[in-house]
């Protein structure tokens, strides 16, 4: 993308964590110059003081970017102090769980140019997928804007309506700690089976990810893959009998487990 705005305006990021840290490291990487970047966080993390950005100083007034990227539970005393950048010339990207539009609207007003999304921890290691909408005052460049500084972490898609936002909630941002249960649990049936603990971890782990980069990279879908490796009446059915049944298999287990993801995400956004 071309920074040649946010050269000019500056970028503003609220909060700078382990995902706002993470997008700061890719636009960094991306040639974004750090003296257009104003990072905003009580606790700046030491690795900061490198960069060349600056930390906790007076922001632009008419920035062309603000990120919001504080936990939820800090937006109360957050927002208040950026609210002024509200008024249509800002654009205000929020990555915060579980915070609609509307409250962004409520705060910088109904007429600021608003996009929220949702990437997911893999963003730490720039393997993320971020989902994202605008308001009904953000612009198709705008969100071009925003893609490109989330496409700084891993990939990206755009929704058709913000309600979908709690089904992506459920799927691609908590699903990082199903897969990390999966290895866990992958790991622990490898020590029952007599493997020792360290070996039992490195298989399941190195056999999770690489299942995931083949899913990725092949042309064939999951389905062909598992297709593909499960032998008639071998190991693999064996196992792919017990996993995939449909009252005490996968199929149950993770349908049952994205619901109530679904359900606590709009629990949350009320």
């Amino acid at each position: 993308m071309s920074y040649d705005t946010i050269k000019d305006r500056g970028l503003v990021l609220l909060g700078c964590g382990k995902m706002g840290g993470a997008m700061l490291q890719g636009w960094l990487a991306n040639d974004l110059p750090p003296s257009s970047v104003y990072v905003v966080d009580p606790f700046p993390a030491d690795w900061l003081n490198s960069t060349g950005v600056h930390i906790n100083a007076a922001v632009p007034t008419n920035p062309a970017v603000l990120v919001v990227a504080v936990k939820p539970q800090m937006m109360g005393d957050a927002l208040p102090d950026v609210a002024a950048l509200g008024g249509g010339e800002t654009l205000v990207v929020s990555i915060a769980a579980g915070t609609t539009i509307s409250h962004f609207e409520d705060v910088f007003g109904p007429e600021t140019p608003i996009i929220r999304a949702m990437p997911n921890t893999p963003a730490a290691v720039g393997q993320g997928i971020t989902a994202l909408i605008g308001n009904d005052s953000s612009t198709a460049a705008q969100l071009d804007t925003a893609e490109a500084l989330l496409a700084a972490v891993g990939k990206t898609v755009r929704l058709t309506s913000e309600d979908q936002m709690d089904a992506v909630t459920a799927v691609s941002g908590s699903g990082p700690a199903y897969v990390f249960h999966l290895i866990e649990t992958m790991a622990a049936a490898g020590e029952a089976e007599g493997l020792p603990a360290d070996l039992a971890m490195e298989l399941a782990l190195t056999t999770v990810a690489g299942a995931g980069a083949l899913a990725e990279q092949s042309e064939d879908t999951p389905t062909q893959l598992r297709i593909n490796v499960t032998s008639p009446n071998g190991t693999t059915q064996a196992a792919l009998e017990v996993l995939m049944d449909e009252t005490t298999g996968f199929p149950d287990v993770v349908t049952r487990g994205v619901a109530a993801a679904a359900n606590r995400s709009r629990e949350l956004g009320k």
